[in-house]
């Protein structure tokens, strides 16, 4: 039994796995692992390193021996051929022989090489350079200059393996190499202090060096671009007010606060730093001035309902209230407004679509009287026509409006604004389809007080809105009417022609255009702004008119665009033009938009050339765009 147990303990021992003893881990061994370096690796490099080191010194040996025999063999040559004997001839020969193929088989294996590859590299580099610069050919290096080559690397002593004991090559020093240890700059090896101090050398040199600049080509097109289309591009060098700005703003951590700058300044430090999405809890601080009626922020997404907070307690004598993107502006903010001594004339709010229609409510019946602009975009549902019809009670001073993108708001709350007897400035973009009565009505009972309208996305909209503004409105100054389907030329035309109203000085009527896509270009009951039309605008209003837009008003035609902008005609006030998508214009008739305006700054269209000092938006890149001459 005892056999058995003894037995079958030995067959379970054969059959276990190789089970390694493991000893403590020490430091060097750790650092080695974390740099993914091994021990045997070390190993078996630096003993390839010695056989290398053996190899060389056994060919420099030979090579001596081989010289000695030669200088002999030159000494016993007359003895030789005087005794005649043909086996020590041969022998010799043989030797010979035999040092020859070893020494090509030391060439061939220097040959392959990593050291003589760059050192080959290096010399057909000097040698192109050389020939390019005689203006001659640059072949290949010539088989007998690599024999040379690599006989010049043979021949070279090698320096100490790791182990050995070398002379530090800068200060002398004794010290043992290491597969570590850096080599000097004339070949010889460095201890470890010099060899760190030679790093770190190198690594300043190359952080100091100038880097190589960016050819001029797309970042400088793409950020003169970006500036066309924000409406900040100036032709020529920038003003120095836009370079201490810009360097501000990539400094901003550095500024303490913005002292005594016009209101105008911090306004355009504010956009700047919106755009570059540097405006935050941290850069907050330089806009809150006690001093300042006004708060003017126009990325305000990172800021947070305390944030907001902060805003009325240090501004203690704030009127003017501008924040886009206020997407933690909560009821809880709105509650702390209602209960501060804070009577604000203009609120601007953009995204605080948390606010509750309570909310609203209860702050227009708290402060609505001091209340002169409300302009508030992208509520969603929260502003409704309950919020609307608080306006006439709570808002009896409310002299401009302006509501967009709220979904709530419909024909019922259009209703409601024509009782704002004060309204001179309104504004509407909705998203519910509206009627066109609503808008009649608020025309013909505000008409002769309002200095602008603006209705975007009108589609459902007919010519009865332009017979009611022609025959109410006596005092606009900027006009608005887009997306329109159902508006004719004749309405346009019929409008302008014998309107009382001063000639406008902005006038947007951009895709006002009949929409079938199936005919595009069909257009058999003149839908939309047409030839007649725009013929009218230009007689009314062609003397003041600063700002046009007719974008995508595709069925003016070349000639009603060649008239307007003949040799005679001279629009000295315009200044920016939009007829991108007005598919009848051609260069001459940009030609003719130049000659004919003098004060244009910005044309949107493409495919033209551009005078000089003038701004064209619509190029997709620089060959589509020609500045011409020196001479406006």
């Amino acid at each position: 039994m005892c056999s058995w147990f003894i037995l079958t303990d030995k067959c379970r021992s054969a059959n276990r796995p190789n089970q390694g003893i493991r000893g403590p881990r020490s430091a060097l061994t750790d650092f080695l692992s974390s740099q993914n370096i091994q021990a045997h690796q070390i190993r078996a490099n630096a003993n390839a390193r010695r056989a290398a080191a053996a190899l060389a010194a056994a060919a420099n040996v030979q090579n001596n021996a081989d010289g000695d025999d030669d200088a002999d063999d030159d000494e016993n040559e007359e003895d030789n051929e005087a005794g005649g004997s043909t086996s020590t001839t041969a022998s010799r020969a043989r030797a010979r022989e035999q040092k020859k193929q070893k020494q090509e088989a030391a060439i061939a294996k220097i040959k392959e090489s990593k050291l003589y590859i760059k050192k080959k590299q290096q010399k057909l580099a000097r040698e192109k350079k050389h020939k390019r610069k005689r203006g001659g050919d640059s072949p290949d290096l010539p088989e007998s200059d690599s024999d040379d080559l690599a006989r010049a690397l043979l021949d070279e002593k090698p320096g100490p393996v790791p182990g050995q004991m070398a002379n530090c090559e800068i200060c002398d020093k004794r010290f043992t190499v290491t597969p570590y240890s850096r080599a000097g700059p004339n070949g010889g090896m460095l201890c470890s202090p010099c060899g760190k101090k030679l790093a770190k050398d190198q690594n300043d040199a190359k952080k100091n060096k100038k880097p190589k600049l960016a050819a001029q080509g797309g970042g400088g097109r793409r950020k003169m671009q970006s500036r066309i289309l924000d409406g900040t591009y100036h032709v020529g060098a920038k003003p120095l007010m836009n370079l201490c700005i810009e360097t501000l703003a990539k400094n901003i951590q550095l500024a303490d606060g913005l002292g005594d700058l016009p209101p105008r300044v911090v306004d355009l430090i504010a956009r700047k730093l919106s755009k570059h999405r540097l405006l935050g809890p941290d850069t907050l601080r330089l806009f809150l001035d006690p001093r300042n009626d006004a708060v003017s922020l126009y990325d305000a997404a990172r800021l947070s309902s305390q944030d907001y907070v902060t805003i009325f307690q240090q501004v203690t004598q704030l009127k003017k209230l501008k924040l886009r993107n206020a997407i933690q502006f909560k009821d809880e903010v709105m509650q702390y407004l209602i209960t501060r001594n804070l009577n604000l004339d203009s609120i601007y709010l953009h995204g605080a679509n948390l606010v509750s229609e309570a909310c609203w409510i209860e702050y227009l019946k708290a402060k609505g009287e001091h209340l002169k602009a409300l302009q508030i975009y992208y509520m969603d549902k929260h502003v409704n026509d309950a919020v609307v019809s608080t306006l006439k009670v709570s808002c009896p001073s409310l002299t401009r409006l302006k509501l967009c993108h709220n979904q709530e708001v419909s024909d019922d709350g259009i209703k409601l604004i024509a009782n704002l007897v004060k309204l001179e400035h309104l504004s509407l973009q909705l998203i519910k389809k509206t009627k066109t009565d609503p808008y009649v009505a608020v025309v013909q009972s505000l008409g002769k007080q309002l200095q602008t309208l603006s209705l975007k996305n009108i589609a459902d909209v007919d010519n009865r809105l332009l017979d009611a503004i022609h025959e109410n409105c006596t005092s606009l100054k900027k006009l608005r009417v887009t997306d329109s389907e159902h508006m004719t030329d004749a309405g346009f035309a019929r409008m302008f022609k014998g309107w009382k109203n001063r000639a406008l000085v902005f006038l947007d009527l951009q895709k006002c255009r009949h929409v079938d896509p199936a005919k595009p270009r069909e257009n058999e009951h003149m839908v939309g702004l047409c030839s007649e039309g725009f013929r009218a605008i230009m007689t009314h209003s062609g003397t003041n008119l600063r700002y046009l837009n007719i974008h995508a008003c595709r069925h003016i035609s070349a000639a009603a665009f060649e008239e307007v902008f003949a040799e005679d005609k001279v629009y000295p006030q315009l200044s920016k033009l939009e007829i991108s998508f007005c598919e009848e214009v051609t260069d001459f008739i940009v030609g003719s938009i130049f000659r004919c305006c003098p004060a244009l700054k910005e044309l949107n269209v493409k495919h033209v050339k551009v005078p000089k000092g003038r701004i064209l938006v619509g190029v997709p890149n620089a060959i589509g765009m020609q500045i011409e001459g020196v001479d406006d």
